[in-house]
């Protein structure tokens, strides 16, 4: 017997142009201007005109702009001061030598070209590669690489194809760029020496079968599994010694710094802040209005070509009205966790820090949480007390011997501050750190010592102590 049952469902339906003003969220000021460079050349009906900057003095260049030709013809100009300012501004001179600063990045994509086909796989190698930290290694899992490179190409990506570019790249450079923990870079080390080796043999399987019990100095259990005596243990652990922690040591060998252009500046206002974009380019940008007055003067039996004026207007109307959301959405995210983090942002030390998650800043925004996690997501701040990162801000809150809500993130740096005091010839280990911690009015489990200790990059007991010869 056939039956009809009625029901009512809920769900959301997130539409293509939705879609791509959230990527517009995720973009930094760099990026947007990209996008926004991308949209003006291929869109006829958007236009930009430069905003004035008027906090710059007129110069003897800004006041005349142009010279007619018998000007020109009998202006006394030195050649050698004409040639000279087609290199060097007059007003800006350099006060020390231009050093040339080291890019290891892009030293890898360089490399990358001659390897992979241009196309997906060079885009997946350039992602990979921007998405390495400064040592040399991939912070973010597998997955949560897959997931963002699919979000930003607007289409899903294979895992496997994404592993088999970062294969690739660990070939480039010195080797190992691209693995995700230093466990892993050992090993890609061990596996480039002579594998043959019976030393090396024993390293590599310490590292992928007893790696935990050697990270735990269960030895016992480490010299039972590998059947060697503690001589031979010893002699595989200086030919580990002898591997490097990270895959990039030194960035610059220029001694020149990276610059980061932060998205926000936040500055005092008596007893409040001032929040401003570093580039607020909504203003900038207008439709063509000459243009899109043809529209309504176009021959309807053209129907093609108004056709694409018609999707073109909507279009530059569209991306205009998406910059200026993101924006006034930016602005109003920031206030609120400036207003959250107030204690916070008087002088910037750590301990001041309130634990915070993206639902706080949504309660108090009415911004949905996929809206502040992009908006969020590679963002700095430009402060009084020095360049921060956006997500530094965002962390878990952990109850204290007081009772007191404390964030994760001033416990990791406590951690920080213990082992960069530590005897470097007896390191501690995550339970003697979770003693110390204690002291401090901080209770926590030993794992979860271990967990705040890797996502700070510091190595364990173990590792730590190779370093010392």
């Amino acid at each position: 017997m056939i039956h009809q049952i009625k029901s009512q469902t809920q769900h959301s339906t997130v539409l293509p142009q939705q879609i791509q003003l959230l990527k517009l969220f995720h973009l930094t000021g760099t990026e947007l201007q990209d996008r926004i460079r991308e949209e003006l050349n291929e869109n006829p009906l958007l236009e930009e005109t430069q905003a004035p900057d008027h906090d710059e003095e007129p110069t003897k260049d800004t006041v005349q702009d142009y010279q007619d030709e018998e000007e020109y013809k009998y202006d006394d100009i030195p050649d050698y001061r004409l040639e000279h300012n087609n290199y060097l501004s007059e007003q800006n001179l350099p006060q020390f030598p231009l050093l040339e600063r080291y890019d290891f990045r892009k030293d890898l994509k360089e490399q990358a070209r001659f390897i992979l086909e241009k196309g997906e796989e060079m885009e997946i190698a350039n992602y990979l590669i921007d998405s390495l930290n400064d040592s040399g290694l991939l912070d973010q899992s597998m997955e949560e690489i897959t997931d963002d490179y699919s979000f930003r190409k607007g289409k899903a990506v294979d895992a496997g194809q994404i592993e088999a570019i970062r294969s690739e790249i660990k070939k480039l450079g010195t080797g190992g760029a691209g693995c995700f923990t230093i466990r892993e870079y050992l090993l890609y080390q061990l596996h480039q020496m002579n594998v043959r080796s019976p030393n090396v043999k024993k390293a590599i399987s310490l590292m992928e079968k007893y790696f935990t019990s050697f990270a735990y100095r269960n030895a016992e259990k480490v010299l039972d599994g590998l059947g060697i005596d503690k001589h031979e243990l010893k002699i595989v652990l200086k030919l580990i010694r002898n591997c490097k922690l990270k895959p990039v040591t030194e960035i610059d060998t220029s001694g020149a710094s990276g610059t980061i252009i932060p998205d926000f500046i936040v500055r005092r206002n008596g007893d409040g802040y001032e929040v401003t974009l570093h580039h607020q380019r909504s203003s900038t940008l207008f439709i063509n209005s000459a243009m899109s007055a043809t529209i309504s003067k176009q021959n309807p039996s053209d129907k093609r070509t108004l056709e694409y004026l018609k999707s073109k207007l909507n279009s530059a109307q569209w991306f205009v009205d998406a910059v200026r959301q993101r924006e006034i959405t930016m602005h109003k995210v920031m206030r609120v966790i400036i207003e959250y983090q107030f204690d916070y942002f008087k002088n910037g030390e750590i301990a001041h820090l309130k634990p915070m998650i993206l639902k706080n800043i949504t309660d108090n925004s009415g911004v949905d949480i996929s809206t502040i996690s992009r908006i969020t997501c590679n963002k700095y701040a430009d402060t009084h007390f020095g360049t921060i990162r956006l997500k530094d801000l965002f962390s878990e809150g952990i109850e204290n011997a007081n009772g007191r809500n404390i964030s994760n993130r001033v416990i990791q740096s406590a951690i920080e501050e213990i082992v960069k005091n530590e005897d470097k010839k007896k390191q501690l280990t995550d339970r003697q750190l979770v003693t110390l911690l204690s002291n401090k009015g901080f209770d926590i489990a030993r794992r979860t010592v271990a967990k705040y200790r890797e996502q700070l990059g510091i190595p364990a007991a173990q590792f730590r102590s190779l370093l010392v010869s």
